[in-house]
């Protein structure tokens, strides 16, 4: 009892740290409203932000003295709750300020943004006060790289290891640190993050952008989100430079950031090594090259034609959800090609969602090794990553990941059509829901909304979203039955 007791303290200052933390990003859109003169939306920032302050005043005054350890099953818990929570306290300006006056929209806004989905419910965006559209891209932004990440890099002062919460938040199926403390290891990610985001928003505002937009579009890149200022996305720019920008940053946010990291250090040799790095790199050329052969009579000239591939490639694979173009009007074949790209995303450890390269070379691997033992029944045949032997229990990890990915889709599926969704649409919907993608086919394709789904399918989306987000595993473990034994 003792031990749950502490725990359920230490949800709770988890919990009120990380809605602190949310509070204290309202700056940027308090900011952003100031100076736009926006005033009648200041309150909707302001009364939360205060009350997320409280809290955090609260957390301090009354600090738990007693360490807690927590278990794997008590960080999924905590990791759980400040997802929610973050989720549910971001919709609070939007549904106050009367941006979006349903408190359904409003949380299907806020879970699509911190999970970095980027799928909208808004059909007019630039009516909206900019400082809320400022807060829909920061949402990405905080998403991204993590929330819970971001308050390991504080856990010194809760007074607890933050490396059960990396864990539980961080994509991809190898979860390690590159330095000794995990709080070290969650700084430089940050500080990575941020000057990534410093150097787009000087780029994009060079390119023609005004400071909003290119610090909003920087926030909704590099988060690999979607949300845009415009209605028509990056289209509304129609400019070459902008979408090199996009497309540059698109593509470095779904490598893994610790090899950032390495790069640095001057450690190339962890760049050379990497298997999923170079599965990456020839999956977006492959994809690139292919839909640049095909569509290539349809915009004249190859560098137009590499203009928007690929651009259409690294917002697909990335799972950032930009858009340039319409890809449902391309050909079949490259229909088919951007079809596939929804199931893979991009690197574990980016900011990226979906299945994951590393998965697929590792499924590959598992073919392969399957094959062999048919022509060789005695042959001794393991997985190796990175040159390396992989740990042996990385294989059925993955393949479990693989049965929860595609039970959710087809259940997502069926559930969408319940509620006269027809089955592309729902199928697709489904699939960028749960890989975090934003646009789908059909009736939710890059050139329409989420507003116009019944309310049941939003929320069972909200699920879905968050749990592509934390990787199955992470929401899944609540439903059983052994996870609320004693």
């Amino acid at each position: 009892m003792k031990y749950r007791s502490t725990v359920t303290i230490t949800v709770f200052r988890v919990l009120f740290l990380i809605l602190a933390i949310v509070g204290l990003s309202f700056l940027i859109p308090v900011a952003t409203a100031l100076y736009c003169h926006e005033y009648s939306v200041l309150p909707s920032f302001l009364i939360p932000m205060a009350i997320s302050f409280v809290l955090g005043v609260l957390f301090l005054i009354f600090k738990h003295k007693q360490r807690a350890k927590l278990t794997a099953r008590a960080s999924f818990v905590v990791v759980a709750v400040a997802w929610a929570g973050a989720c549910l306290f971001g919709a609070v300006p939007l549904y106050a300020s009367g941006a979006i006056p349903s408190i359904t929209d409003a949380v299907f806004e806020s879970v699509s943004g911190f999970s970095t989905t980027g799928s909208t419910i808004l059909s007019e965006i630039e009516t909206l006060p900019r400082s809320i559209n400022m807060w829909r891209c920061l949402t990405h932004w905080l998403g991204g790289m993590g929330i819970v990440a971001l308050t390991v890099a504080l856990l010194p002062i809760l007074g607890i290891g933050g490396f059960q919460l990396i864990k539980a938040e961080t994509t991809g199926p190898e979860k390690g640190k590159f330095t000794p403390r995990i709080t070290t290891t969650a700084k430089i990610l940050w500080f990575i993050y941020l000057g990534m985001t410093v150097a787009e928003t000087i780029l994009l505002k060079i390119a023609g952008m005004d400071f909003i937009d290119a610090l909003s579009h920087a926030f909704s890149t590099l988060g690999t989100g979607g949300f845009s200022t415009r209605n028509e996305s990056i289209a509304a720019y129609n400019s070459a430079a902008i979408d090199m920008i996009c497309f540059t940053f698109m593509f470095l946010s779904g490598i893994n950031f610790s090899l950032y990291f390495y790069v640095f250090a001057r450690q190339f040799s962890e760049l050379r090594n990497n298997s999923e790095l170079k599965g990456y790199l020839a999956l977006n050329a492959v994809a690139i090259l292919l839909l640049t052969i095909f569509e290539y009579g349809q915009f004249g000239g190859l560098f137009k034609t590499l203009r928007y591939t690929s651009f259409q490639v690294a917002t697909i694979v990335s799972t950032t959800g930009f858009a340039t173009c319409d890809f449902t009007l391309w050909s079949p074949a490259s229909q088919a090609i951007i079809f596939m790209l929804f199931f893979i995303g991009g690197s574990s450890g980016s900011t990226s969602g979906g299945v994951k390269v590393v998965r697929w070379l590792i499924f590959h691997k598992i073919l392969k090794i399957e094959i062999q033992k048919m022509i060789h029944p005695h042959g001794i045949f393991s997985v190796r990553l990175n040159q390396q032997p992989a740990r042996k229990e990385i294989v059925p990890t993955v393949m479990a990941f693989f049965c929860l990915y595609y039970f959710l889709l087809i259940f997502t599926t069926f559930f969408g059509t319940l509620f006269g969704m027809d089955i592309l649409t729902a199928f697709t919907g489904a699939a960028s829901m749960i890989g975090n993608i934003g646009p789908g086919f059909n009736a939710l394709g890059p050139s329409c909304n989420f507003g116009w789904l019944a309310a049941p399918v939003k929320w069972f989306y909200c699920f879905a979203m968050l749990a592509g987000r934390l990787e199955m595993f992470t929401l899944f473990v609540f439903f059983t039955p052994s996870f609320w034994k004693k």
